[in-house]
């Protein structure tokens, strides 16, 4: 499972409709609703600004959260829509679901190296470029990843790992529908000077062929 879920506090919002909506935002807060899972959805509240920073570090509807509230336990949540102002952009209105074991959902794990420590290309002077830090992949709810590895370990300089050379937990797929690259061993900066450096000489020390008259013509 994941290593940390981060928390995500909300209030139980007294009240229903527009009128009860529009008393949340005026005292800086959001409403939203909690459902699924097979119980009653719960009306709630959310800090604004909290929310507001947390919208703007980005990925908000692919991040599962663990949404406390004051009387009600601990349920883990993915957001399913954030309505916002017309003109201003703003969050007026959030949708949680509630997870089941089986939930099939979209989330960003983190991507971690093996094998550096014997990995040719690096002996030889390489550089390794993560491309990818962390991958979207289709994951269940109770069976999320902390992190996905990479192997490097026979990697040359100019090779690339894919996500095909990836052991993905079971039931797990990414979103994107192709391979891609996830890491690769570049060549150290001197060594791509000094190649472009050959290539320009070779070019400078193409010998000129002088040419004679024609045949036959002095």
């Amino acid at each position: 499972m994941a290593g940390e879920i981060p928390d995500l506090h909300a209030e139980v919002r007294t009240g229903t409709g527009k009128g009860a909506a529009r008393q949340a935002r005026r005292d800086g807060m959001v409403p939203g609703i909690v459902f699924g899972g097979d119980v009653d959805p719960l009306p709630i509240n959310l800090d604004f600004n909290k929310l507001l920073t947390k919208l703007r570090a980005g990925r908000f509807k692919a991040t599962l959260f663990n949404m406390k509230v004051e009387g009600h336990d601990d349920v883990r949540v993915i957001c399913r829509d954030v309505q916002r102002h017309v003109v201003k952009d703003l969050p007026t209105h959030v949708d949680f679901m509630r997870l089941k074991r089986t939930t099939k959902i979209n989330l960003f794990i983190n991507v971690e190296v093996s094998g550096e420590d014997v990995c040719p290309g690096l002996k030889k002077g390489g550089t390794l470029n993560l491309v990818r830090s962390e991958v979207e992949l289709i994951v269940t709810a109770a069976d999320i990843p902390e992190s996905i590895t990479v192997d490097i370990s026979e990697l040359e300089i100019g090779d690339n790992a894919t996500i095909a050379n990836v052991k993905l937990p079971e039931g797990a797929r990414p979103v994107i529908d192709r391979d891609f690259v996830i890491a690769q061993v570049s060549a150290p900066s001197g060594l791509a000077s000094a190649s472009d450096d050959d290539d320009e000489t070779a070019a400078d020390e193409v010998p000129t062929t002088e040419m004679g008259p024609p045949d036959g013509e002095e």
